[in-house]
C-alpha cells in the first residue's frame, strides 16, 4: 500500500467528507467512474458516542451528553481500507465517506479524489462558513465604556 495523502491531509479530508450532506456525496459517487470493486468490512453500524465539553473552552473536560453516530469500514480490491464516521443514523453516508477515504489512500485514485471530491466539498464548506460569518457579523453590536471622572 502506498501513502499518497499525509496523515494531516487525511484527517482534514475525513472532516470535509464527514460534514458533507448525503445527497452531495451520492452525486459525487454516481459521477465517479469507473467504480472500484470494494467490500464492506464492518457496518454501517449506528451507536452512541459521548460528546465532551470544556468550561470556557479551556477548563476541565466534562461529559456534555451523547450523540448518535454511524460508522462503516470498507476495503478496496487492492487493499486500501477506508473509514467513515458521521453524526446521525445515515448508513449510506458513512459508507460513502469510507469509500472516498479508501480511494484517497490509493495511489491510483488519490489525486482524482482530492481534485474532484475533496476540493469541491471543502470549497463549498468554506463558502457556507463565510456566508454564516457574514450573517453573524451583520448582527454584531459594539459596546464601549466611557470613563467617568470620579476617582
Amino acid at each position: 500500500m502506498s501513502d499518497p495523502i499525509p496523515p494531516t491531509s487525511r484527517r482534514e479530508a475525513l472532516a470535509v467528507l464527514a460534514l458533507a450532506d448525503a445527497a452531495t456525496l451520492a452525486d459525487l459517487w454516481s459521477a465517479y467512474e469507473p467504480k472500484p470493486a470494494h467490500t464492506v468490512v464492518r457496518g454501517p453500524e449506528t451507536g452512541l458516542v459521548m460528546v465532551k465539553g470544556r468550561m470556557g473552552g479551556g477548563g476541565a473536560p466534562f461529559n456534555l451528553g451523547e450523540a448518535t453516530a454511524t460508522r462503516c469500514v470498507v476495503t478496496l480490491a487492492d487493499g486500501e481500507v477506508g473509514f467513515g464516521h458521521v453524526l446521525g443514523r445515515d448508513g449510506e453516508r458513512a459508507r460513502l465517506v469510507a469509500l472516498f477515504d479508501a480511494l484517497g489512500q490509493s495511489a491510483a485514485h488519490a489525486a482524482r479524489v482530492r481534485d474532484e471530491v475533496i476540493a469541491p466539498l471543502a470549497a463549498a464548506r468554506a463558502e457556507a462558513n463565510a456566508a454564516e460569518a457574514a450573517e453573524t457579523a451583520a448582527t454584531r453590536v459594539e459596546f464601549f465604556t466611557m470613563a467617568r471622572g470620579d476617582d
